[in-house]
């Protein structure tokens, strides 16, 4: 009777270790976007007087670092007021675009 106790305490012993869950597998996926603007780099005396007349309007202390014309002849202009540096948008005739 003894045996039969120990090989049934053996055979549950062994099954359990079967049911004992393994660890969790999870996968990460990254996406990264480049975004690719069409603008192309100009010298910055190319940009038309209308978009450097309303940069002065707006923003009388800004120092333009570098401009760039797309196709569409939108301008990206990369300025600097203070410490701080963004970019803006105009259209040609010196209106803002909001991007």
């Amino acid at each position: 009777m003894k045996n039969l106790f120990l090989s049934a305490a053996i055979v549950l012993g062994g099954l359990t270790s079967f049911a004992s869950t393994s660890p969790t597998i999870s996968n990460t996926i990254v996406k990264a976007v480049s975004f690719q603007d069409d603008y192309t780099e100009i010298n910055v005396t190319e940009v038309p007087a209308a978009v450097t007349d309303a940069l002065k309007k707006a923003y009388p202390d800004a120092v333009l670092n570098k401009a760039y014309k797309n196709s569409a002849s939108q301008y990206k202009l990369e300025i600097t007021v203070g410490d701080k540096v963004g970019a803006l948008y105009a259209n040609a005739d010196g209106s803002w675009i909001k991007k």
